[in-house]
C-alpha cells in the first residue's frame, strides 16, 4: 500500500538542501529547489529507481540498511529518523482506542508540586493535578490541540505562539502516522487546519517529531508572566498516552509565580 505522507516527507526533506553542501555539482539548468532524486540515489548508494519507489509511498518492504542510508542522505535528525521510520511502517490502528489512567498514574501526578498533565493521542487532557489545573485551568473534556490553535486567546497565553503551534503539529503528525485509519483524529486535523491559517501553513511544511523537553513561556491571567522547563515522558504499558511535567528553577521568578498560585489558593480557603 503506498503512502502519500512518506512521499510528501521525502520531497520536503531533500528540498532542503543544497547539492554543493552536500558535495555535489550543480550541473544542468535547475528547475526546482534542492536535490533531484538521482542526487539522493547517489548520496545513498542506491539506484534512482529503489529511491523513486520510496519516495512514492511504496517502502514498507526495504530493509533498515536502504532506509538508514536515505536518511543520512538526507540528513535527517534523530526526530525527523523516527517520523521516517514511522512512516514506512505504520502500526496497526487502535480502533477500540479508549484511554485510562492508572491509579498509579494519578499518585504520581498528585505527587508533583509544579504544573503536571497527561495527555492522549488526540491530545486530550486526560488527567492533571493541582498545579496544573491553576495553570492552565482544564475542563473535562479539555484538548490542548483545540486550545492552542483555535481557542481566541492562545495567542496572549503562550507569547511565543508559533512554536507551540509546531509542536502541535509535530505531534498529531507523529499520531496520525501512526494510526493512519484514526477517524477522530483526522477530523480534528481537518477541523485545525481549517480553522487557522496560519497553522494549516505550519502543517503543510511537515514540522519534524518535537522536541520532548524545552522551555516554554506563559503569561498567566493572574501571576503573569511564566517561563517553565518541560519535559514528555511516555507512560509505561500505552504508547498513546505522553505524561507532561512543567519544571522551574528554585531560585527564579517561575519558582515565585508558582508560590504566588499556592498562596492565592491558602487566602481564598480561609
Amino acid at each position: 500500500m503506498s503512502s502519500p505522507a512518506l512521499g510528501e516527507f521525502l520531497r520536503t526533506r531533500r528540498a532542503r538542501i543544497q547539492p554543493a553542501a552536500v558535495g555535489l555539482s550543480e550541473y544542468g539548468r535547475r528547475r526546482m529547489v534542492g536535490l533531484r532524486r538521482e542526487e539522493v540515489a547517489q548520496l545513498a548508494g542506491m539506484s534512482v529507481d529503489i529511491y523513486t519507489r520510496l519516495e512514492r509511498g511504496r517502502g514498507e518492504n526495504f530493509p533498515d540498511s536502504v532506509l538508514d542510508s536515505v536518511a543520512r542522505a538526507l540528513r535527517l535528525d534523530a526526530a525527523e529518523r523516527d517520523h521516517f521510520y514511522t512512516l514506512v511502517r505504520p502500526a496497526d490502528p487502535d480502533y477500540n482506542y479508549a484511554p485510562m489512567i492508572r491509579p498509579g498514574t494519578r499518585l504520581l501526578l498528585d505527587s508533583i508540586t509544579t504544573p503536571a498533565f497527561v495527555l492522549g493521542r488526540h491530545m486530550e487532557v486526560l488527567a492533571w493535578n493541582a498545579m496544573g489545573d491553576k495553570v492552565f485551568g482544564f475542563t473535562a473534556g479539555c484538548n490542548l490541540a483545540r486550545f492552542t490553535v483555535l481557542h481566541p486567546n492562545a495567542g496572549v497565553f503562550y507569547p511565543d505562539w508559533e512554536p507551540v503551534a509546531a509542536e502541535t503539529a509535530a505531534y498529531l503528525r507523529r499520531q496520525v502516522t501512526r494510526c493512519p485509519r484514526d477517524r477522530r483524529l483526522t477530523a480534528l486535523i481537518d477541523e485545525l487546519t481549517a480553522g487557522n491559517p496560519v497553522f494549516h501553513r505550519i502543517w503543510s511544511i511537515q514540522p519534524p517529531a518535537g522536541d520532548p523537553h524545552g522551555t516554554r513561556l506563559i503569561q498567566h491571567p493572574v501571576v503573569g508572566r511564566i517561563e517553565f522547563g518541560y519535559e514528555t515522558l511516555a507512560l509505561p504499558g500505552d504508547e498513546d498516552q505522553l505524561l507532561v511535567v512543567y519544571t522551574v528553577d528554585p531560585a527564579s521568578s517561575a519558582s515565585d509565580a508558582i508560590a504566588a498560585l499556592d498562596a492565592r489558593e491558602l487566602v481564598g480557603a480561609r
